[in-house]
């Protein structure tokens, strides 16, 4: 009989073979799916895959860049993308460093994908940070963007990037890859890329950050549009000291640094980089129309056009960064001093009709719907909307709201108001402008260009666009003229009496017979002592000595091509040129007789360096190089004893002079060649100076002819335009590294006109009758 032991039953083991059999084939089929996954997206099933092509040469927006002689950013040309690719070695060691400890610690020890982030991001469900590495997030900039938040895109998404990733890690070194993601990435502010950032936000190039300029950068990466520094200050600092607590957790910085630098503010530097804002505005916007007139004329080696807002040009010009912007200071200077002095005489008791003078309310009411149609509002309603006349015209005397412009603390700044924009355009009609312009005589080369005091309200270029009565400047062509073909000296002497040119000579209307200013007559004059003085009968018997056409044939090979009729008048400066013109034609005096086409672009660059145009210099003989000296020699007897003598005591010769320019002596006593200009009622007023290896030219005036000064006191080209060239000058000669002569003018070696009148030993009195020119032109 069994006993009850024997007779108990054994319990079965469980069989989990086929939970582990399942096991391993899920775990088989999600490896398969995964990999399926990765060989579709490379094969591009989920969407185009870059090739190896596109790889190697990734497009992006690269703003042409214009760069200045002396290799400094004066702007660029760009539609959305400000940027300029920097490579690896123009960043600062501590950039780098705070990039790789804040957005990917294993930088240096993966190869596309961080496999130890990658499993942390699955475990914590993404709560402890992203697992994507800065050649994901390159990839991701660079070919795809964002993307759907729909989770299987987002899936689908994420293959591609970490197959795009990879090959980008076989295509390009690690450094490579840093320099790419600091130079793709947008900022923000116009500031694409890490060159752009960098100067915007700290006025720097990017190798000149400091520790806590980099880690707000680099905390930019996360979210610019959050960590916006000028408009989330507190929070971006906040991002920044992040980047350095984990600079510090990773041992790129001692934690006495990081904790010293988290108490600092972020100390922005904000430089704006816009059309209108920076450097040399007026000189980039005639740089636009040179630029398009070559794309125009020089396409690819495929026969597409260049693109100048997208392939990287670098314009190389002649301009001086550091001469444009001493150029740009006198003007800030000098300007809000003489504007005040115009607001003072006109306000409405002084001048009823202000700010024009001697217009009658007709007469402004007809010049104010002139302007009307001529402006930018007008244009823009009726080209671009496509509205009527009616509703244009009425659109002007409804009050809108409006930024104008207003030299405040002697800096210009904006008000914003509410104001009829017929009644803003007559208040912009009452500012005086200006046009500068600086040039070696020998190369040609332009060192600095002042087309207006303000890109932004004022965008009419008068240095290139806008074209004025010289007046007394363009003395010097029929001087000139006169010393070439008769050979006369500065010392010959002519009456200094009234004079006329009758009517039919030199195909003359009427009887010419200009007057002195002041109507004021002494005898006899050198010619020395009448340019200096700028005395019109002098001149007059120049002209009719030489005749009209000759002196009009040599502004022709001085490089003048506006409009001179060939009538005696001119002498006088009655034609309208530009501030281009006048510089180039003044500097063949300074450049022995030679005419150099004035250079602003030295070379044109492909983004990859390869020269596509070099300027080749253009030259021409114009006058003998005694001819050329004895002109200048003319010339430096205005600055000697004439209307430019303030330039040389530093003083001033009247009550009126010394309101506009007190705090500018100016003292100069090595030789200056100059000749001021002054037009009809002191509508414009120029000042032309030379030394040997700069000619500078300014002019100042307002829009309208008829807004000017009352008096000859405030404008003169002495008091309006001269100023400008002294304070100018002076910034010039105290950077040294401008090396801008203080030299004589070089005589020929062969000499033998007498230049010096006071070892001469027989005046000349050349006999003979001259005349003058209209009485409503005045000098």
């Amino acid at each position: 009989m069994a006993t009850k032991k024997q007779t108990k039953k054994t319990k079965p083991t469980q069989d989990f073979s086929k939970y582990v059999r399942w096991f391993w084939i899920l775990f088989s089929v999600g490896i398969l799916s995964i990999a399926t996954l990765f060989l579709l997206a490379s094969w591009g099933m989920f969407g185009e895959m870059p090739d190896h092509t596109v790889l190697e040469n990734p497009k992006t927006n690269l703003a042409t860049e214009i760069i200045s002689s002396d290799s400094k950013t004066l702007g660029k040309f760009y539609f959305n993308d400000n940027r300029t690719p920097v490579s690896y070695d123009e960043l600062p060691k501590h950039l780098v460093d705070a990039l790789i400890a804040t957005e990917d610690a294993r930088f240096e020890e993966h190869s596309g994908i961080d496999a130890r982030g990658t499993l942390r991001a699955v475990i914590k469900l993404g709560s402890g940070g992203g697992a994507s590495t800065i050649s994901q997030q390159l990839a991701k900039q660079l070919f795809h963007g964002e993307g759907s938040k729909n989770i299987l895109e987002r899936v689908l998404q994420k293959a591609k990037e970490w197959i795009i990733a990879i090959r980008l890690e076989r295509q390009y070194t690690k450094e490579e890859i840093i320099a790419q993601y600091f130079n793709i990435y947008d900022f923000l502010n116009n500031a694409d890329g890490i060159r752009s950032a960098a100067r915007i936000y700290f006025g720097k190039e990017p190798n000149d950050l400091d520790l806590k300029e980099s880690a707000m950068l680099v905390g930019m990466f996360k979210n610019s549009s959050l960590f916006n520094p000028r408009r989330r200050a507190e929070l971006t600092r906040e991002r920044r000291n992040v980047v350095l607590a984990q600079m510090a957790k990773y041992g790129y910085i001692e934690e006495a640094v990081k904790d010293s630098l988290q108490q600092t503010e972020l100390d922005l530097n904000y430089s704006p980089e816009s059309h209108r804002e920076g450097i040399a505005t007026y000189f980039r916007g005639y740089l636009d129309g040179f630029m398009k007139d070559w794309i125009n004329n020089n396409p690819k080696p495929d026969g597409t056009k260049y693109n100048l807002y997208n392939d990287g040009l670098k314009v190389y010009t002649t301009i001086d960064s550091r001469m444009q912007q001493y150029a740009e200071d006198a003007v800030q200077a000098h300007m809000p001093r003489l504007q005040a002095e115009f607001f003072n005489q006109n306000t409405p008791k002084r001048n009823p009709t202000a700010p024009f003078l001697e217009l009658t309310s007709g007469a402004i009411d007809t010049l104010m719907r002139k302007s009307i149609k001529k402006s930018e509002r007008w244009r823009h309603m009726k080209y671009d909307l496509k509205k009527p006349d009616e509703e244009i015209k009425a659109s002007f005397y409804k009050a809108i709201p409006m930024s104008i412009f207003a030299w405040k603390d002697g800096k210009p700044s904006e008000i914003d108001t509410i104001m009829k924009p017929i009644d803003s355009m007559r208040y912009y009609k009452s500012f005086l402008r200006t046009g500068m312009m600086s040039m070696d005589p020998q190369t040609g080369h332009v060192k600095a260009w002042v087309g207006g005091i303000n890109y932004r309200h004022f965008q009419y270029d008068m240095v290139g666009q806008g074209k004025r009565q010289v007046g007394s400047t363009f003395k010097p062509f029929v001087y000139a003229t006169a010393i070439d073909q008769l050979h006369l000296s500065p010392c010959d002497e002519l009456p200094d009496t009234p004079f006329c040119i009758e009517k039919g000579k030199y195909g003359n209307p009427e009887e010419w017979c200009p007057k002195n200013s002041g109507d004021e007559y002494g005898g006899v004059r050198t010619l020395k002592e009448a340019l200096a003085n700028s005395v019109n009968t002098v001149t007059a018997r120049l002209m009719d000595k030489v005749g009209p056409q000759t002196v009009v044939d040599l502004a022709r090979k001085l490089g003048i091509e506006s409009e001179i009729p060939p009538v005696p008048s001119i002498a006088l400066g009655t034609a309208d040129l530009s501030v281009y013109e006048m510089v180039g034609a003044y500097a063949t005096f300074a450049n022995k007789g030679v005419y150099t086409k004035p250079v602003l672009v030295t070379a044109i660059e492909d983004k990859n360096g390869t020269v596509l145009y070099q300027f080749k210099p253009e030259t021409r003989d114009v006058l003998s190089e005694e001819a050329a000296y004895v002109t200048v020699k003319l010339l430096e007897g205005v600055t000697q004893g004439g209307s430019g003598i303030r330039l040389r005591h530093g003083g001033a010769t009247s009550a009126a002079y010394k309101k506009v320019v007190t705090g500018y002596p100016y003292k100069f006593e090595n030789a200056i060649a100059g000749k001021t200009g002054t037009t009809q009622n002191q509508s414009d007023g120029w000042f032309m100076g030379m030394v040997p290896n700069l000619v500078t030219g300014v002019w100042v005036g307002a829009e309208d002819r008829s807004v000017h000064f009352k008096t000859i006191d405030y404008g003169q080209g002495a008091t309006m335009a001269l100023p400008i060239w002294g304070i100018y000058m002076k910034s010039c000669y105290a950077d040294e590294t401008l090396s801008i002569s203080k030299e004589e003018f070089e005589a020929p070696l062969e000499l033998s006109i007498n230049v010096d009148c006071s070892k001469a030993s027989d005046k000349n009195i050349i006999d003979d009758s001259v005349d003058e020119l209209p009485d409503d032109l005045e000098f």
